[in-house]
Parts: structure tokens; sequence; C-alpha cells
């Protein structure tokens, strides 16, 4: 040890050891995409409430509407980046073992990509039948 780090402050060694500067712009996107989906969610129970009883033409037609096929694909993106973004703060927490961790982080993002694709292809062909 050198003289020089004998005599520094714990707070002088652990300087420039801190985050790295990617947990608050997580901690904001999930922020923003939980307001986000709050009108997002009313929107889509009173629509369900409206269609109560609705059969399949009658909802493809609603879907077909240009804007409840955009708000829908709104809340299909928002839900599932919030999603992604939850569950990776989860694995993070509790899985210790590195390799594992990253393997568990790489699949969930790309079966929450993959499920996030098949939901928006579902809305665009129902909206341009």
């Amino acid at each position: 040890m050198s003289r020089t780090e004998s005599i520094q402050t714990p707070m002088a060694k652990a300087r420039g050891l801190g985050s790295a500067k990617k947990g608050v712009e997580h901690w904001w996107h999930q922020r923003l995409t939980a307001i986000a989906n709050i009108p997002l969610v009313l929107w889509l129970v009173y629509s369900i409430l409206q269609l109560k009883g609705a059969d399949y033409l009658a909802f493809t037609t609603w879907l077909a509407d240009p804007v409840n096929a955009v708000l829908m694909i709104l809340f299909v993106i928002s839900t599932f980046y919030h999603a992604v973004l939850g569950s990776q703060v989860v694995i993070e927490d509790y899985i210790h073992c590195e390799c594992l961790k990253l393997a568990k982080l790489i699949a969930q993002k790309l079966v929450f990509f993959a499920l996030g694709i098949a939901c928006i292809f579902s809305v665009l062909k129902i909206a341009f039948m």
C-alpha cells in the first residue's frame, strides 16, 4: 500500500466506484411507463366494458378503428417495456450466478420482444383487414 492510499478517507477511496450511470435512466423509464400505462389501462377497461357481450365482428370492427388500433399498440409497447424493466430488476437482484443472470436477461428480453411483436402484428392484421 502506498503512502497516498493509506491517508485517503473512505469517501476518497470510494469516489469513482459508484453506479454505471444507468440506474437512474432505468428507474425513470419504469416510472414513465407506469404513468403512461394509467390512461392506457383506463381506456382499455372502459373499452372492454363497452364491448361486453360483443361478438367477434363487433370486436374486430372496434379494433379496426384507427384510434383504437393506435392506442392498443401503444398499450402493448408500454406494457411490455414496463414488464421488461420490472423483471430485469428482479433477475438482477435475485440471481447471483453471473452466467445464469446474463442468460436469463437475454432470454427474458427476447421473449418479451417476440410477444410484443406478435401482439402488434395481430392488431395491425385486424386493423388492415
